[in-house]
């Protein structure tokens, strides 16, 4: 009997929109008014770093998934090039990221629903999970056509927000904070307001807004013609991040000094709230809905995949390896969306310190996975010369810029360290991987 495969039915504009999706998240609409809390005007430049760093993973990641067509996911090259303890390691910290996300976002649906029904929010929370489960598992082209919609949302939103602002900006609006001008980038105590401190401590939240950039790679096996949808994806995240976060906040500094900003709110609700637009918080609520809900959508996506190819390579069960008559991993779905509903159950009973250790810990394992990738595309151009030469879709600047993101990612995580925020988190990161690597050792020692 034929062993049933992946099937290849995103299409390029599923691809597209994907690669939007995972980089303009929560993180955006909501983190950003903490962000610019902690760094003012100068929160722009850190957005402008991370998005430069992550372009250039996001490069060494394409060259990598075309350069051999059996892989389906980095866990394959980590293996390949590193060794089977990095594709074991790697793959459980991907699934493992995710969840905590997943977690996180399904949970915030819960939140948003009761901003206009008022039920316990885990019965919107578990009720959007089954229906993402449902709907993911019928075919992957679902998948894509919802993330589809919902990145078209979030698009929608930004657009909206950059025309109103500019309307704003050139007609010299006036608001209850004032003139809408763009000396407010630099008015209001410089670039740099709170100094090169509070420049530095917004780069946790900063990388958290660019948690999931990397999608567009796990849907590398189901996507039709990769060859030419996956470089066009990733070739345009800088124009993305140009618009979508730099344009963004460009546009709400000027029209609300950036010590104006409440840290415990969105800023687009506060934007579009002073553009006169009294339903603003309504309309901002509905486009975060959808936010959380693509999140825990592509939570779901990437945690199953990424089990489906644990359980190809041995390293977790064999029966996550199965797929239904749809060719959708049908096994490795249902156990991650069980783990999800679980958090998601508990996650409540947490306190709120608690819920923001694991938020981190997410974020800190995500430089991880980044790390593995610039790590393995080292290798492979030094093991795979003359293949890195003839590649369709060669890699910029390596392995040079490669040690300088490593080194970058190495910086965060010493700014992690000294910030209190995310002190704990960082501390606390080792205690999976070690479990990690002892599960591995005695995997090993039974085969």
């Amino acid at each position: 009997m034929e062993q049933r495969q992946l099937k290849r039915d995103l299409k390029n504009r599923h691809v597209q929109l994907i690669a939007i999706g995972g980089t303009i998240g929560t993180g955006l609409f909501l983190g950003a008014g903490k962000a610019i809390a902690l760094a003012g005007p100068s929160i722009i430049l850190a957005y402008l770093i991370v998005g430069t760093a992550l372009f250039f993973v996001m490069r060494a990641l394409g060259e990598l998934l075309l350069s051999n067509a059996g892989y389906t996911s980095f866990t394959d090259f980590a293996t390949e090039y590193i060794g089977s303890w990095a594709g074991y390691v790697t793959g459980w910290t991907y699934w493992f990221c995710w969840i905590m996300t997943a977690m996180a976002d399904i949970i915030a649906v819960g939140v948003y629903i009761n901003y206009w029904f008022n039920i316990p929010q885990w019965v919107p929370a578990i009720g959007c999970l089954v229906i993402l489960l449902f709907l993911n598992l019928l075919t992957v082209k679902l998948f894509g056509e919802l993330e589809f919609w919902f990145a078209l949302i979030k698009v929608v939103t930004i657009v909206a927000l950059i025309i109103i602002g500019v309307f704003m900006l050139f007609t010299g609006f006036q608001t209850s904070s004032g003139t809408v001008s763009i000396n407010n980038l630099w008015a209001h105590g410089g670039l740099f307001p709170n100094g090169i401190y509070g420049f530095l401590m917004a780069f946790q939240m900063v990388v958290f807004a660019f948690v999931g950039v990397e999608l567009v790679g796990v849907s590398a096996a189901e996507t039709a013609d990769p060859r030419k949808n996956i470089p066009s994806a990733i070739n345009k995240i800088p124009l993305r991040i140009l618009l979508f976060y730099i344009g963004a906040l460009v546009i709400i500094l000027c029209i609300n000094p950036w010590y104006e900003m409440s840290a415990a709110s969105s800023p687009f609700v506060q934007v579009f709230t002073l553009a006169g637009i009294p339903i603003a918080a309504g309309i901002i609520n509905f486009v975060v809905l959808t936010s959380a809900a693509s999140a825990g959508n592509s939570g779901l996506f990437s945690t199953s995949r990424m089990l489906y190819n644990l359980g190809r390579q041995n390293q977790a069960p064999a029966s996550l390896a199965k797929l239904n008559n749809n060719s959708v991993p049908s096994n490795a779905l249902v156990v991650s969306a069980i783990v999800v509903s679980v958090g998601a159950l508990l996650s409540k009973l947490m306190p709120e310190n608690a819920f923001n250790v694991v938020t981190t810990i997410s974020a800190i394992c995500f430089i991880w996975v980044w790390s593995i990738i610039l790590i393995s595309h080292i290798i492979y151009k030094r093991k795979n010369r003359a293949l890195h030469d003839a590649s369709i879709f060669k890699a910029p600047l390596t392995p040079f810029v490669n040690y300088l993101v490593l080194a970058f990612f190495a910086f965060l995580l010493v700014i992690m360290l000294i910030s209190e925020a995310t002190r704990t988190a960082l501390l606390l990161t080792p205690i999976w991987f070690i479990g990690l690597f002892i599960l591995y050792k005695r995997k090993k020692h039974q085969q």
